[in-house]
């Protein structure tokens, strides 16, 4: 089965998710709970912006753009095209991927129970954006 994706639409999803993130991650939304959450000191924060934050952008830009190809190919082999269409695949892809996933950080890695829901909402919503910028532009 061939499916046709819209490539600007994907692009468009990446950078979605990745405006998103840096909104989720400031101050104005959850920035200064996840420093707190996390165990990230003021320290390691000026560390990594000394260091150049550049690479880590890019990867996380292409991962995005990953992210975003594989849900265009999951809507586009459901037939969605609507947001409420768009809505429902995000959430199972969320409920059934992401959050067992991201769960391991709790059980084995002994963050806290709050870092676990900021980071599953975070992807949720960045799902989300990007499964509109899918189906808006066609």
């Amino acid at each position: 089965m061939e499916t046709l994706i819209n490539y600007l639409a994907v692009l468009v999803g990446g950078i979605a998710v990745i405006a998103i993130g840096a909104l989720w991650y400031s101050p104005l939304l959850f920035g200064k709970q996840w420093v707190k959450l996390s165990g990230i000191t003021e320290e390691k924060i000026r560390t990594a912006k000394a260091k150049g934050m550049a690479k880590a952008y890019i990867l996380q830009f292409l991962f995005a753009l990953l992210s975003v190809y594989v849900l265009a190919h999951l809507s586009a082999v459901q037939g969605v095209s609507t947001v409420s269409g768009i809505w429902s695949l995000v959430f199972w892809v969320w409920l059934g991927f992401q959050v067992p996933i991201q769960i391991g950080s709790v059980l084995w890695e002994n963050k806290p129970f709050q870092l676990f829901v900021l980071n599953a909402f975070h992807g949720l919503v960045a799902l989300l954006g990007a499964g509109i910028a899918l189906v808006l532009i066609r």
